[in-house]
């Protein structure tokens, strides 16, 4: 499986790629750098949007413009480019992190803590008619979500846990929450996951320099190394949904590799799933 560079870049915390089928562009952010970044495939055209707050994940809203996790809570940017807060709930210390729009259009958004304190991070599902519920508490470093092909189970990752969790999806509710898998001493820690049309979870391994790809039954089936040691997340976007896309980080590392920050893309890699936008 061979991986090459989409995009040439020296974030210091890339994250959260999202493809946008309306403007067939991808969107990931910089959440240290307080930039969204877009790119288009097909041309190679680029545009970063500089936010006010640390920005933990970018998202494309139903009716236009960007759904944004914010460090003092949740935004939106309208097709104009207009800002207004959905949800603001501002803790000292804290700030969004990783986020994923459900089947149904809602915004599941996780935070954390700055200085990584146990459990000082939640997960918090925004509706679509702004109504905000908290689903977790006691989260550490709250990342990557995803949902089955039938929108049954949801999958989760609380980093410090070093698993993949999975829940049964009832309505608005998740309930009976398990493990799925967990990534063994020495082999990286779960960072942002996205799951394939076959119900398979991809997720990045922070400090791993990798991929991995975990059958719905928890079988650990693909390893896939990265040319960076931090990969952050993932996710299938271009034509067809076939091309995986995976950003990654360089804070923290005293001699980063060259193309630490950068957002990497493996050609054909699988069949991804059509992405929700927000509302």
């Amino acid at each position: 499986m061979s991986v090459e560079v989409a995009v040439r870049e020296t974030a210091e915390l890339g994250e959260g790629p999202t493809w946008d089928p309306a403007a067939r562009r991808l969107i990931w952010v910089d959440i240290l750098g307080s930039r969204v970044h877009t790119y288009e495939p097909g041309g190679g055209r680029r545009t970063v949007l500089a936010t006010e707050q640390h920005v933990g994940a970018a998202k494309p809203r139903k009716d236009g413009g960007l759904v944004v996790n914010l460090r003092d809570g949740i935004g939106g940017y309208g097709p104009d480019g207009a800002f207004a807060w959905l949800h603001r709930d501002p803790v000292p210390g804290r700030r969004g992190n990783d986020a994923a729009v459900a089947p149904d259009g809602a915004l599941w958004a996780g935070s954390m803590a700055y200085d990584e304190t146990p459990g000082g991070g939640n997960l918090i599902r925004l509706a679509p008619d702004g109504a905000a519920a908290e689903v977790l508490d006691d989260v550490t470093i709250s990342n990557g979500t995803g949902w089955s092909p039938d929108g049954t189970l949801m999958y989760y990752v609380d980093t410090a846990t070093n698993r993949i969790d999975v829940f049964d999806v009832a309505g608005q509710q998740v309930t009976n929450r398990r493990e799925l898998a967990t990534v063994e001493k020495g082999a990286g820690h779960p960072d942002g996951l996205t799951v394939d049309a076959d119900g398979c979870v991809w997720v990045a391994l922070w400090d791993g320099a990798g991929l991995r790809r975990y059958t719905p039954s928890g079988t650990l089936d693909r390893v896939v190394p990265l040319p960076v040691r931090r990969p952050t997340a993932c996710a299938f976007g271009g034509p067809g949904l076939r091309d995986l896309y995976v950003t990654s980080a360089r804070v923290g590392l005293d001699r980063p590799a060259p193309l630490a920050g950068s957002l990497l893309v493996l050609p054909e890699a699988g069949q991804g799933l059509p992405q929700p936008a927000f509302g």
